[in-house]
């Protein structure tokens, strides 16, 4: 219960991070924040009670850079909705797929990586998709930065979450 997921928006409603209930509950406590999204009951104690966040505001606004997406595993599998790129079947065991082979000189970019079955890489191999008489589904590209890859871990689980994350995906 204290890992579990909690939603913070700025004073201005915008999606800034995901943090735990406990982070979450110090928050509110100390008048840093209020909760807008009841979690599933009450926290209690002796001398209080909370109730338990799924999404808190803060009273205060947070200016937040947003920093460049690192090129991994799992940003390119959330990028393409862990899907195959090739036959567009949706699975989370995934292989990534560099487009134009490394060994021919493919670079390890946004634009040159991509998601693939087992099946469907082990029959690209080291081609070109052209080669083998394979397409795209769609043409990969650096995605764009924001709150997306943050909660989309936890949107089949946290629906309230939705309301609040729409405009910023």
């Amino acid at each position: 219960m204290v890992n579990s997921a909690v939603l913070v928006l700025n004073q201005n409603y915008e999606p800034l991070n995901v943090c735990n209930m406990h982070r979450a509950v110090i928050l509110v406590w100390c008048g840093k924040a209020e909760v807008l999204e009841n979690g599933r009951g009450q926290l209690n104690s002796f001398s209080i009670s909370l109730t338990i966040p799924s999404v808190i505001r803060l009273h205060h606004s947070i200016y937040r850079p947003w920093i460049k997406r690192r090129l991994t595993r799992r940003e390119v599998f959330i990028r393409d909705g862990y899907k195959c790129q090739y036959c567009g079947k949706q699975m989370h065991e995934l292989t990534l797929d560099h487009i134009i082979p490394r060994h021919r000189g493919g670079q390890h970019t946004w634009d040159n990586v991509t998601s693939a079955c087992k099946k469907c890489n082990y029959k690209k191999a080291g081609n070109t998709p052209a080669e083998v008489g394979m397409k795209l589904l769609k043409k990969p590209s650096q995605p764009r930065n924001g709150i997306h890859h943050m909660v989309y871990p936890y949107m089949d689980i946290r629906y309230e979450w939705k309301k609040y994350t729409q405009g910023f995906q």
